[in-house]
């Protein structure tokens, strides 16, 4: 299996509720492709060196998965590039 490492930054714009679901919709996108979500939190709220999408702050969230595949990393990146409460995401292939 490979582990990777997903960090996103989450419109600040959010309320709790609207954050927590949108935290879970993309876990559960993750665990259908069939990845393996070992660890997934928020980081903090942080302030931007520049503005990204009119927004000066936003909440960080990091995701520890494991897949035999990049299925589910493939499909987290497509939904994440067209969902508005994800500002930006980043994946990492970690080494084991």
């Amino acid at each position: 299996m490979t582990n990777y490492e997903i960090t996103y930054i989450i419109n600040p714009s959010l309320d709790e509720a609207a954050k927590n679901d949108l935290v879970e919709r993309f876990d559960n996108v993750l665990k259908n492709d069939g990845a393996e979500v070992v660890d997934s939190k928020d980081w903090s709220k942080r302030r931007f060196a520049y503005e990204i999408a009119g927004y000066t702050e936003g909440v960080y969230h990091i995701v520890n998965i494991k897949a035999e595949n990049a299925d589910a990393i493939n499909e987290f990146d497509r939904l994440a590039k067209i969902n508005d409460g994800i500002l930006r995401h980043m994946i990492v292939k970690r080494e084991a």
